[in-house]
């Protein structure tokens, strides 16, 4: 998979290394010195890394349509509370769905009842 992931607060810490494990390149903003920086610094971290931001904020959704910005992607997961190997086996049953997607620039939004996919730059 060629996607690189960088994980927001309130995800599972361990979550990286199960996902490094599936063979993912995924990295968490606690264990790079991001864990109290702003949206906007993560937002240019992962642009500068072309990683995809997987969070649970819908700011970033917010940050991404207000700027018109093709890039980063993101994953918003609106269902909390996810342990470390069921927030891996989340994204890794999304992800092969929804890679090519990412690549290109997109926010993608996962609940417990379905997917929901935008192409950058979210425009009305």
């Amino acid at each position: 998979m060629l996607l690189k992931l960088l994980l927001d607060q309130g995800l599972p810490r361990s979550a990286p290394k199960l996902l490094l494990n599936a063979g993912i390149d995924a990295i968490h903003v606690a264990d790079i010195g991001l864990a109290t920086a702003e949206d906007e610094e993560i937002l240019l971290k992962a642009k500068q890394e072309r990683r995809v931001i997987v969070t649970l904020d819908a700011d970033f959704h917010s940050l991404l349509a207000l700027s018109g910005a093709k890039f980063p992607s993101v994953i918003r997961i609106c269902i909390e509370r996810l342990k470390a190997q069921a927030f891996t086996n989340l994204l890794l049953s999304v992800l092969p769905k929804c890679e090519e997607s990412l690549l290109k620039g997109a926010v993608v939004t996962i609940d417990h009842h379905r997917i929901r996919l935008r192409f950058l730059p979210l425009v009305k």
